[in-house]
């Protein structure tokens, strides 16, 4: 990708309930760039909406899709993980198939177990991924994302050392995922270009320049996250974390999440574009 772009997460509420087509017009109108599909509840696609946002390109959008919530790599029980395998190795073919950028997914629970454990359960699970897509000549972009809870498995750290073993696997980074985690941190313009450093120190400038981010305004406790809300009715330092962005020259997409997605996006495109 050669710059950076700003998209919603999912249609656009202007929309009004009126789909995919109605979708990209408001996001034209608005000077969006394209928008993530949400699948998080199941992998539906019917005949007509592959069609539109196949199209999608032609009407100058990006696609990025997010799999279902119902995701564990490392559940318990075997037929949790096939199934989890399974929703994200069919969300890439949903992707290849709609000619999106990227997908990403929330990959795992800690249960209990310790973290060296989980990881190399996450592991071997998404070496079975790789190898399934690799077979069918899918080389779309992989990305666990970054995760709002310490429950979760899907640190900073955990994401980066999972994507360097493998060619089509780099982050998602969620960065009120990140602040709401921490309770409060990596909310500062250095915070936001250790991120950076840290991502290309280990995964080269390949990295930076297929950047797939998740911004939205977080609330949050000791337990990390509870619920996404507008930028400027949060704590998220957008301003900052955008100076970060320009400087270090990041390619590739910002998704925006807050409750209010079209909105705040180009919010966040046009204080970019004012830096």
């Amino acid at each position: 990708m050669n710059e950076l772009k700003f998209l919603t997460a999912g249609i656009p509420i202007a929309a009004e309930n009126k789909g995919y087509s109605e979708g990209f017009k408001i996001l034209k109108k608005l000077n969006l760039d394209g928008l993530e599909t949400e699948f998080v509840h199941g992998i539906r696609l019917n005949e007509e909406n592959t069609k539109i946002l196949k199209n999608a390109a032609d009407m100058g959008c990006i696609l990025t899709c997010h799999a279902p919530y119902y995701i564990n790599l490392n559940a318990k029980e075997k037929e949790k993980i096939n199934a989890s395998v399974k929703r994200i190795v069919d969300t890439a073919r949903a992707a290849k198939s709609i000619n999106a950028y990227s997908i990403t997914y929330h990959a795992a629970f800690y249960m209990g177990n310790d973290k060296d454990t989980v990881f190399q359960n996450v592991a071997k699970q998404t070496e079975i991924i790789t190898q399934i897509l690799a077979n069918e000549q899918n080389n779309i972009f992989i990305r666990p994302e970054t995760t709002g809870k310490p429950t979760q498995w899907g640190n900073l750290e955990e994401i980066v050392k999972l994507s360097k073993l493998f060619d089509n696997v780099l982050p998602c980074v969620d960065f009120a995922h990140l602040h709401a985690r921490s309770n409060g941190q990596f909310n500062t313009y250095d915070e936001f270009c250790k991120i950076f450093d840290y991502i290309s120190t280990n995964l080269g400038s390949r990295a930076l320049e297929n950047f797939h981010a998740h911004i939205a305004g977080i609330a949050y406790s000791q337990k990390g996250e509870k619920n996404h809300l507008i930028l400027k009715e949060s704590d998220m330092n957008y301003k900052d974390l955008l100076k970060a962005f320009k400087n270090f020259d990041i390619k590739g997409v910002i998704v925006c999440e807050s409750p209010n997605i079209e909105q705040d996006a180009l919010l966040l495109k046009n204080y970019y574009s004012s830096l």
